[in-house]
């Protein structure tokens, strides 16, 4: 889990994503199209990608992609952004994080 931690400071915006997976696809288009520029690490093609991905399931993430870091802070997978998002907490949540300027 310091692997993770270490990856995600100070980005206002982390994606853990397998370049095969569709759902990490439409969550990087989703953040990207408010104009949010995500870190993205591709778990698939990174060196320690089988360690990241244990440590994603060990602090709850199932499945353990797509997963998301809003402001440091684990937001979760395709369902609970999309549940921001049908909420209309996605962007004011991108924005207190520092991601987008609208």
């Amino acid at each position: 889990m310091e692997a993770v931690t270490r990856m995600v400071a100070d980005r206002p915006v982390v994606i853990f994503s397998r370049t095969t997976c569709c759902m990490s696809h439409t969550i990087k288009t989703l953040i990207s199209g408010f104009g949010a520029n995500p870190t993205v690490y591709e778990l698939d093609e990174i060196q320690d990608g089988q360690q990241v991905e244990r440590a994603l399931q060990q602090m709850g993430c199932k499945p353990s992609v797509p997963a998301v870091f809003i402001g440091q802070q684990l937001i979760g997978g395709p369902n609970q952004i999309m549940t921001l998002q049908v909420k209309n907490q996605l962007v004011p949540m991108l924005m207190r994080a520092g991601a987008i300027w609208i």
